[in-house]
């Protein structure tokens, strides 16, 4: 018998040719997984986020964004936000800038147009209509900027967009209200997605608002030895991630995963759902709604309702809530049918009316 060690090195060679081993089978590499293969090997040295801008120049750094990082430092991270060296030497200290050319973190970070250099570092959301991917869509963002603009873009859209779900406590006679989802945890699953996501591929993040789950999509796998069981820390983007650590938008190294599994279940919903393969990574986040059917008898009602009140249901959702003035005036209507187009969305369970007086309005009744 002889035993042989295995390989550390994963492209193996036989006549000139790749193979991997399978089980107990021996079988040849295709093309596309011998070039992904050799990119992961020199990944390392090819790390994206440390590489120069070549069409970048220094012109194209943003002052005014290095000054918000440094004051957002200083408020995380309790360092000063005065430097004591000229700009040009803090970006070379920081990775944003080699032999006077930004590099692609610089870009991504303090860029004034990181999308003109980077176009694919685009974050895209959409809220679709129901629970399939061909459903109508009701609200999209492009979001533009650096990487921490875009964060703050994306919360805000999600705000917006999500349920605002009503609970009565023992603590009090009065209504709690909190998101179907806890915030955070969508805020710490999308940071992932920017930071930790295989650049050398020229698809963007994708945040998919389904009326039953969130998912969102980033490019590339995990890294190697890491999974959703056992995350470590091991950044695919050790820049950008000590960037982000920076100011605040990062807490922990490696706690990213533990951090949004806590606030799921403390909030009441499952544990994210993570599907992996090598060409992406979707984090899947379920609604608090267990019962999904009650998603699509809601779709079967709203196709039967005139597009006013379908107008007015979106600004609901938005805005929390809808007084019989404001329906009005976003449907350019009279208050005698403001009045009857809002006591039939009532009727059919669709809203209620909260308040009472002058200081009515109007909410989702769920």
């Amino acid at each position: 018998m002889i035993e042989i060690k295995e390989s550390l090195d994963r492209l193996v060679l036989a006549f000139g040719r790749p193979f991997k081993r399978v089980g107990k089978s021996t079988m040849r590499i295709g093309k596309d997984e011998y070039e992904r293969l050799i990119v992961e090997k020199h990944k390392e040295r090819l790390q994206f986020d440390k590489q120069i801008c070549e069409e970048a120049d220094l012109e194209d750094i943003d002052g005014r964004k290095v000054k918000a990082y440094l004051k957002l430092r200083e408020k995380n991270r309790n360092v000063s936000s005065k430097i004591r060296m000229p700009l040009h030497q803090f970006l070379v200290n920081v990775k944003a800038v080699i032999n006077k050319k930004p590099t692609n973190a610089g870009i991504l970070f303090f860029g004034k147009n990181p999308l003109k250099f980077i176009s694919h570092a685009q974050l895209r959301l959409v809220r679709i209509k129901g629970i399939k991917i061909y459903g109508n869509t009701l609200d999209r963002l492009d979001c533009s900027g650096t990487l921490w603009e875009m964060v703050d873009q994306t919360e805000d859209f999600i705000r917006k967009t999500i349920r605002l779900l009503g609970f009565r406590t023992e603590k009090s006679f009065r209504r709690e209200d909190k998101f179907d989802y806890p915030i955070r945890a969508l805020r710490e699953a999308v940071i992932n997605g920017l930071i930790h996501r295989d650049y050398f591929n020229l698809a963007d993040v994708r945040v998919f608002i389904f009326d039953d789950r969130i998912e969102i999509v980033s490019p590339g796998p995990f890294p190697e030895g890491v999974t959703p069981e056992k995350p470590k820390h091991k950044p695919v983007n050790k820049i950008l991630s000590d960037l982000m650590y920076d100011i605040g938008y990062i807490e922990k190294y490696g706690s990213g995963i533990y951090l949004e599994n806590e606030l799921c279940l403390k909030n009441g919903n499952p544990k994210p759902v993570y599907e992996i393969d090598p060409i992406q990574t979707k984090v899947i986040f379920k609604s608090q709604v267990k019962d999904v059917t009650v998603v699509e008898i809601e779709e079967k009602i709203l196709e039967e309702l005139n597009e006013r009140q379908k107008k007015a249901i979106e600004y609901i959702r938005k805005n929390g809530k809808i007084t019989r003035k404001e329906y009005e005036k976003l449907c350019k209507t009279s208050e005698r049918t403001a009045n009857r187009e809002l006591t039939e969305l009532i009727k059919k369970g669709i809203i209620k009316k909260t308040g009472s007086g002058v200081k009515f309005y109007y909410k989702l009744a769920s």
